[in-house]
Order: C-alpha cells, then sequence, then structure tokens
C-alpha cells in the first residue's frame, strides 16, 4: 500500500477539488460538530470529487461512516476509537492511520495495525482543538532516530501548523511526508501551492520509499 507524501485535510468538496486538480492524491475529509447525515453528503460529494482524479478519501474519526461509504481510509485521533477496534470493524485492506505525539503512541499504533502515523503537532496550530506538546524540528529528530533505533519502518506524516519553508528540514528527519490544512485552503492560490508542496515532499534518492 502506498502512502502518499502530501496529506491535504479538507472540510469541502470544493477544497478537495482545487487540491486534485493540482495533482493532490489524498484528501482527509474532518468535520465537526455535524450530524452523521450531514457528515455523510459532505463524504458522499468529496468521495465524488477523489473519484474522479484517482485520489484516496480518508475519512477523519467518523469509523462507521466510513465503512458505509467504502472511504479508502479513516483516521483516527488520540480521543477516537482505537486503531485496533477500528481495524477489527472495517478489515485489512483499508488504511488506517492513527495521531501519536510520543514514541509510546506510535509503536502502539504500529502493534495496532496502524498503516501510517500522524504525528505532531510541529508548531502551535489553531486548525486542531485539545493539541498535544509541541514537538518542533528537535522532536522530530529524537523520535525518528529512536524508532530507526527499534527498526520500526511504519510511515511517519508530520502535521501542525507546517508551511512550505518547513518540508526540506523537516523531511531530513526521516519522516515520510507532510499533513497541512491551512497552509493550502488559506493561500492566494491553494492549487498553485498544491503544487508546490507536491514537488517540495518529492523525495531525493536517500529518502526511504513504504510501499
Amino acid at each position: 500500500m502506498t502512502i502518499s507524501r502530501l496529506h491535504y485535510i479538507v472540510t469541502t468538496p470544493e477544497q478537495a477539488e482545487q487540491a486534485c486538480s493540482a495533482g493532490a492524491d489524498w484528501i482527509q475529509l474532518r468535520l465537526k460538530n455535524k450530524s452523521y447525515e450531514d457528515w455523510k453528503v459532505i463524504a458522499l460529494e468529496t468521495q465524488t470529487v477523489c473519484r474522479s482524479y484517482q485520489a484516496r478519501l480518508i475519512m477523519n474519526d467518523n469509523v462507521h461512516l466510513a465503512g458505509e461509504i467504502g472511504s479508502d481510509g479513516l483516521h483516527l485521533g488520540k480521543e477516537d476509537m482505537p486503531v485496533l477496534e477500528a481495524r477489527k470493524l472495517l478489515g485489512n485492506e483499508i488504511i488506517i492511520g492513527g495521531t501519536a505525539n510520543t514514541l509510546e503512541d506510535i509503536l502502539m499504533h504500529h502493534q495496532s495495525g496502524a498503516s501510517y502515523i500522524g504525528l505532531g503537532p510541529f508548531r502551535f496550530t489553531t486548525t486542531k482543538e485539545k493539541l498535544s506538546p509541541v514537538l518542533g524540528l528537535a522532536g522530530y529528530t529524537s523520535l525518528m532516530t529512536a524508532l530507526q533505533q527499534q527498526s520500526v519502518t511504519i510511515p511517519v506524516i508530520a502535521i501542525g501548523g507546517i508551511t512550505i519553508e518547513d518540508v526540506p528540514d523537516l523531511l531530513k528527519t526521516g519522516i515520510h511526508g507532510i499533513a497541512v490544512s491551512s497552509a493550502i485552503t488559506l493561500a492566494p492560490d491553494p492549487a498553485a501551492q498544491t503544487r508546490l508542496f507536491i514537488q517540495s515532499c518529492t523525495p531525493h534518492e536517500s529518502t526511504p520509499d513504504y510501499r
């Protein structure tokens, strides 16, 4: 299973359309304070966009809706359903990512069958409620070194207030890719910004490519 290097977190199908038209192939739909039916309407519209561009749709948190609409994947936060339980409900084929802030979090998700780790936050962000302790570049360096020492090779996606300027240094820590929301959504030209992020995430030969 290929884990994309750029994960774009959206709240509308229109945001997904702009990014997918620019080459994004991994869309995470994150909605808060919506009824199940409202969630479903937006999810189906976003899924239609993703399928038209052969992009993957990852549902944030909503396990049962992910199963109902047959989304490509599911991302679970620290206070959501455990990865192991979601894996039992949805099977081995679906992509499941887990949010982590510590080495213990990463190892727990890895042992529970997660497909990838969303590690953060990199810096303070207003996009996320109940923010975990900020890691910064030093935190990523330390955690990625620890994973290497334990021979754990699960793809790690950095998240939390990341800008285009941060990407080169983050990639040097050994992470697989990045997840962004406002860095694209609030850009003057979201499609152009998407292309810049895709280009910046393109690996050098020394970067491992998880399949």
